[in-house]
């Protein structure tokens, strides 16, 4: 068993300077099924690691020349969810400690019995197992919602894909602020796909949908008997987020008490569950999103000034819908061809010409989500192989007129007139706002008043 050139696939390593114990090991591994080859010389094993795949490694921890602590690293360096499990001595336990810390799965103190081995051996694998899994299940979120998998070339959107690349991996924090419906979740998810943090957890939570107690408790974690209903400990979407990016959308509807703790937690890079005495570190990259106007809200002594400083390092701005038409086309086909593989017994196929002009025609005051839903409408209720525009009532009903305004026989002030004209302005020139100031003659913060809903 020892003779290695005679293996030609072994499924674990075993390694010990007594190389009588080794094979005393490996032959009781191969009664249990394992294929084994043992190995008393530690530079030898280091050849061998780096020649051959072995599932997992055991080894002795210490030994001349190459000792364990070499093998674990070289072994977690070429793979770095194969198990390792230490053997030592009972003198060298502390020592065993710190290989568990530099990426052992465990540690067993000499002597110990073959079926305690095996066990070990067989959760570690399953342990790996599942970590693959994971791996790939994230790898392939990540590819999913990576800036490549994103629908949109126009000007505006290639503005936006550009800067998301630019501060993926920076420090510093990002705010995404756009109207309700324009997917600012999903350029949330692209950040965290494209940065250094894509194989850690992306988790999110909606700031509106929770009351304050329950979204403290779901942040920051609790302790059992904290309160009343906390009948166990629970870690908090901060833990469940660490090493990864925490996506907190609709940040302007969070109370002001919380704000205060966010913001403590933002600085200290530190949390404290409710009903703790002591601070956790955690390494959480935070992301917001609102669709309100924040500087309104510190104005109004609903949001904290100090915290929108805090938050707002970059501001990524997404256009509406109206604003890049460009960009209907391409998404309403692939929501089309989305809504189709969730119902592979619709009958519809593609739209008419008419379907076609109602949705660009349209000026889809609840954005890309709209559409989506107006689609996946379309294809669960049509009859035929197209969409036509009778499929889309709510579209084609709002569609006349939209794009110009209907004064009649009233007056209107000529504020609200020239809110219009820059917003139809700003829809023509692709939603680029630098060209449209430049073609209305004027400069970005008159753009930024014009457009203003705040009459002040």
């Amino acid at each position: 068993m020892s003779d290695v050139d005679a293996v030609t696939e072994q499924r674990v390593l075993v390694v010990d300077d007594n190389l009588a114990f080794a094979e005393s090991v490996a032959e009781g591994l191969s009664a249990f099924g394992w294929q084994v080859c043992a190995l008393g010389d530690g530079t030898r094993a280091l050849e061998l690691i780096r020649e051959r795949e072995f599932d997992a490694l055991v080894t002795d921890l210490r030994m001349p020349e190459v000792d364990g602590l070499k093998l674990l690293a070289a072994a977690k360096q070429l793979a770095p969810e194969r198990p390792v499990i230490m053997m030592t001595a009972f003198s060298a336990i502390d020592s065993a400690v710190e290989c568990v810390r530099r990426g052992a799965y465990h540690y067993l103190t000499k002597p110990f019995k073959v079926a305690e081995l095996d066990l070990f051996l067989r959760r570690a694998l399953e342990t790996s197992a599942l970590r693959k899994t994971a791996r790939d299940l994230r790898r392939a979120l990540g590819e999913r919602y990576a800036l490549g998998a994103l629908v949109g070339r126009s000007a505006a959107m290639s503005d936006v894909f550009e800067l998301v690349r630019r501060v993926a991996d920076a420090t510093l924090p990002v705010m995404i602020v756009g109207e309700t419906g324009v997917g600012k979740t999903l350029i949330a998810r692209a950040l965290h796909a494209e940065s250094a943090r894509a194989e850690a957890p992306f988790v999110s939570v909606n700031c509106a949908a929770l009351p304050e107690p329950l979204l403290e408790s779901e942040l920051f974690g609790h302790l059992r008997g904290a309160f009343t209903g906390a009948t166990a400990t629970r870690p908090g979407l901060f833990v469940e987020a660490h090493g990864g990016t925490l996506f907190l959308d609709e940040i302007g509807d969070m109370q002001p008490a919380l704000q205060a703790k966010l913001l403590h937690v933002l600085e200290r890079g530190a949390i404290r569950p409710i009903g703790a005495t002591k601070e956790r570190e955690v390494d959480v990259r935070v992301v917001t999103a609102t669709h309100r106007d924040l500087r309104k809200l510190v104005q109004a002594g609903s949001f904290r000034e100090d915290l929108l400083y805090r938050i707002e390092g970059v501001v990524i701005e997404l256009p509406p819908l109206r604003q890049r038409r460009d960009d209907i086309p391409l998404l309403a086909q692939h929501l089309l061809d989305g809504a189709r593989a969730r119902h592979p017994r619709a009958t519809v196929e593609r739209f008419s010409p008419a379907a076609s002009r109602a949705l660009l025609e349209y000026r889809w005051p609840g954005n890309v989500r709209e559409l989506e839903h107006a689609i996946g409408r379309a294809v669960l209720l049509g009859r035929g192989e197209n969409i036509e525009a009778a499929d889309l009532p709510n579209v084609t009903g709002r569609a006349q007129g939209a794009s110009a305004r209907d004064f009649g026989d009233s007056v209107i002030p000529v504020r609200e007139l020239q809110r219009e004209y820059a917003a139809w302005a700003l829809e023509r020139l692709g939603g680029r706002k630098m060209v449209t100031c430049e073609a209305l003659g004027i400069d970005s913060k008159t753009l930024a008043k014009w457009l203003s809903t705040d009459d002040t």
